[in-house]
């Protein structure tokens, strides 16, 4: 993609965003970045910043090439303005992937993505194969670009956000870990997040791999296919929850070799190594699990009190994630639930409350209709933060239970992040006494 003499305009002045800019100034082009922010900051001074934006501005802009950051609506009144002038749209993973020269593996799904793409670059790097952990995790795909020595391999974490503004791109590998309903407060429906996700296909061919979890729906593609399962033998990778086999033979001992547990993270353990051995056959999958740390915020145990365990699984930010989370647990719980109301549905999880949880504290925007629905199978609690949440369910935990905090929802009600609530639980538990 030449850009000598081309007009770009970057929309989000955000890390992506920098990044992207950058690498469009490498390559020749004249940068001019928007953000509706009051301020932007951290850009080469070739880049020409446009602060305070609209839609009224972006509707007389015009533009080569427009490049969205995946934290802005593809299809809001924002991006619609600035592509009214423009010659192309695309996003910051698109752009960047058109000048990245080495293998891609991708990972895409509800839940587990982060896991999983730290796995594969874990797996990677500790056998002497270069490899960055980038996209929706971590350093953006533009920073990694930009290296003197980019690594051979990507392993790749992509959203829907960044899905949708694909065109040409096709990993070597493409991981599909699972699909469950989330971010309806941006999709419309479940059916629009769903085809979002499944754009990671578009463009396989016979050349591709495509590794799936069992029993989701796949793609009309000749790919080849590698699926693992939690539930049924009969698939190339099966694990039980206490050994990796594939093809039946043992690969990994899950309670010996690493530190991670859960039927959750054994099919992110799965996904990983069949993901990588797709790439290099002969990879060394059992010596890198016996120092890997999986991700923070992730059934994190934080204390044990009193015979209680306190768990931060604050990455549980949809209903999804926090059933993964009550099924991997092997005592009674203490769940902490609630935040942002993202318009989910969480009849679905009375069942699994009613065999895993003792009782349930809710808190938080959504904590009153959490507590509407939970209180018809089991005690539930209710308050507005997460300080009165953890100290109201201390006091229902007795010994040999575990305090969990599994929101099922996002954070942005009262926290920056997932990572701003799991650091304040942490900071909270460690108080307790």
């Amino acid at each position: 993609m030449s850009l000598a003499n081309q007009t770009i305009v970057i929309l989000g002045a955000g890390r992506s965003g920098r990044a992207a800019a950058a690498l469009a100034l490498r390559e020749g082009a004249s940068v001019h970045v928007y953000d509706q922010a009051a301020e932007i900051s951290g850009f080469d001074s070739r880049a020409i910043l446009h602060p305070s934006t609209n839609e009224a501005e972006g509707a007389n802009v015009t533009s080569d090439l427009l490049i969205i950051s995946p934290g802005i609506d593809t299809y809001g009144p924002l991006v619609t303005a600035f592509a009214k002038q423009t010659s192309r749209l695309i996003g910051e993973t698109e752009f960047a992937w058109s000048y990245y020269h080495g293998r891609t593996i991708a990972i895409t799904g509800t839940n587990g993505k982060t896991t999983t793409t730290e796995i594969i670059a874990t797996l990677l790097s500790q056998n002497g194969i270069s490899c960055i952990p980038c996209g929706n995790y971590g350093t953006p795909l533009a920073e990694v670009v930009l290296f003197d020595d980019p690594p051979a391999t990507i392993s790749l974490e992509v959203s829907s956000f960044q899905l949708e503004t694909i065109h040409h791109f096709k990993p070597e590998v493409a991981v599909w870990l699972n699909f469950a309903p989330d971010h309806m407060d941006r999709y419309p429906d479940v059916e629009s997040y769903f085809r979002a996700k499944f754009r990671i296909f578009e463009n396989l061919d016979s050349t591709s791999t495509i590794v799936i979890r069992h029993g989701e729906k796949r793609p009309n593609c000749p790919a080849h296919f590698i699926d693992f399962s939690t539930e049924d033998p009969i698939t190339t990778w099966f694990s039980d929850g206490h050994t990796i086999r594939c093809n039946e033979q043992v690969v990994l001992d899950i309670e010996r070799d690493t530190c991670l547990r859960g039927l959750h993270n054994a099919e992110n353990i799965m996904a990983a190594i069949a993901a990588v051995r797709a790439l290099y056959p002969d990879i060394d999958c059992i010596t890198p699990f016996k120092t890997y740390v999986p991700p923070p915020h992730r059934c994190e145990l934080v204390r044990t009190l009193d015979g209680v365990e306190y768990l931060n699984d604050s990455k549980a930010t949809n209903l999804h994630a926090l059933e993964s989370a009550l099924r991997s647990q092997t005592r009674p719980v203490v769940l902490i639930a609630g935040g942002k109301d993202k318009g989910l549905d969480y009849s679905s999880l009375l069942p699994l409350l009613q065999r895993k949880a003792l009782a349930v504290v809710t808190f938080g925007q959504i904590a009153q209709p959490l507590a509407n629905l939970f209180s018809q199978v089991i005690p539930t609690r209710t308050c507005s933060t997460l300080d009165q949440a953890v100290a109201l369910a201390a006091q229902s935990a007795t010994p040999g239970t575990s305090v969990l905090l599994s929101p099922g929802t996002s954070s942005f009600d009262q926290f920056t992040g997932y990572e701003h609530r799991g650091n304040t639980f942490r900071n909270i538990v460690h108080q307790l006494r």
